[in-house]
């Protein structure tokens, strides 16, 4: 894509939102239009990102290195542009809303003002004696008209009160829609604090890039060793308390998967994001040290080896336990919360042991946590217990 296409349609998107909406515009018109905006945003974010899948592999070089942290912020910035007038739709649509449930409960009131005078009718008529009701009326088709008049009114107090009870359902359903809503708006407000630090974490780690290369592709390369070496020493020390663990049964957390396991190629899960590049494969490879691809309910936390990650269970998928790693911050989700396929659980990063940012993905038929007595850190097993993400993807 052309940075000059990236930057012209930013200038325009800005303009929009600087521009305001007319007054004349419905909130129908104002969500509409609000909605083109997110979908050019996201269209933009999302070619952006495909430029980065394609440069993702660990960069041999500083120059591919920062031409992939360019590209990262541009695209952290459009979704931060986009999550906010995702905010801004969500907060008219609660407005919205709230307008519906006053009109429901002014209704309400009308309703049960009308039952109160039908049954003042009713229980006035009811309280009049057949001598009373005679003499009061000229003839018997005077009488004959009175009888069709209370049993108008009866069939009118029938169906006010079945009107009452579909407005009464229908401002439980306003409420509820309400209530989904302002946790919607709370979820993206967390959503877009998350991109803001990612997007804080992409400059800071250009900025420290130069400061400790000057620029220098000698330098650089330095430092790529420096890390491979520290690498090295970080799996050796991991595999063998991994094994103590495991041998002295000290799980934290220990999610086992049904016994029978699905079928390959069943399609049990989505790829976690919608263009990637698969940096490394599953298994034993010099690289990932006997490690895992790249490419419910959460449990989180972060750890010198895979920096923030997050664990979500998989009960309708035979208890499986599907973890990434690397993020750029904790997710913003609370433990425990359930989550849905498509949902926005975190935000790629280069937290952890690593060189670059990617997303590090596992699936595990046997999952545990523990305590690393060194650090005090929360981990997850990393050697053994896993199963490869691309038979079910």
């Amino acid at each position: 894509m052309k940075s000059s296409k990236i930057i012209l349609t930013s200038f325009i998107l800005a303009g929009l939102l600087a521009g305001g909406f007319s007054q004349a515009l419905t909130d129908d018109e104002k969500i509409t239009q609000l909605r083109q905006q997110i979908e050019v945003l996201e269209q933009q974010a999302e070619e952006l990102r495909g430029s980065i899948a394609q440069t993702q592999e660990e960069a041999d070089t500083i120059q591919k290195k920062l031409d992939n942290i360019n590209a990262q912020v541009k695209a952290i910035q459009l979704q931060i542009q986009s999550t906010g007038v995702k905010i801004q739709k969500t907060g008219i649509e609660i407005v919205g809303v709230q307008g519906s449930i006053g009109e429901a409960q002014q209704k309400i009131e009308l309703q049960k003002t009308t039952i109160a005078g039908l049954l003042l009718a009713v229980d006035k008529r009811d309280s009049e004696s057949l001598l009373e009701i005679l003499l009061k009326n000229r003839d018997l088709s005077d009488y004959f008209r009175q009888v069709q008049y209370v049993s108008d009114i009866n069939s009118t107090l029938l169906s006010v009160v079945d009107g009452l009870k579909k407005t009464k359902e229908k401002l439980g359903e306003q409420k509820s829609d309400l209530e989904v809503k302002k946790n919607n708006l709370e979820q993206l407000k967390r959503e877009q604090d998350a991109q803001r630090v990612v997007l804080s974490n992409a400059q800071s780690q250009q900025k420290t890039l130069l400061k400790e290369t000057k620029g220098q592709e000698a330098q650089y390369q330095k430092i790529l060793v420096d890390i491979e070496q520290k690498r090295s020493v970080f799996f050796t020390q991991l595999r063998e308390l991994e094994t103590k663990i495991i041998q002295g049964g000290l799980y934290i957390v220990h999610v086992t998967a049904d016994s029978n396991l699905p079928n390959k190629k069943d399609n049990l899960f989505s790829p976690p994001e919608s263009r990637y590049r698969t940096t490394q494969g599953y298994g034993c490879t010099s690289y990932a040290r006997c490690g895992k691809a790249r490419g419910a309910y959460g449990a989180n936390g972060k750890n010198d080896g895979w920096g923030n990650w997050v664990a979500i269970k998989h009960p309708n998928q035979y208890n499986l336990v599907s973890v990434y790693g690397h993020m750029s911050t904790l997710s913003f989700l609370q433990v425990g919360t359930q989550v849905h396929s498509g949902q926005v659980i975190g935000y790629e990063g280069n937290t952890g042991n690593v060189t670059g940012s990617h997303l590090h993905l596992s699936i595990y038929k046997d999952f545990f946590t523990y305590v690393n007595g060194k650090n005090d850190q929360l981990y997850f097993n990393y050697f053994e217990g896993s199963v490869n993400p691309l038979n079910y993807l």
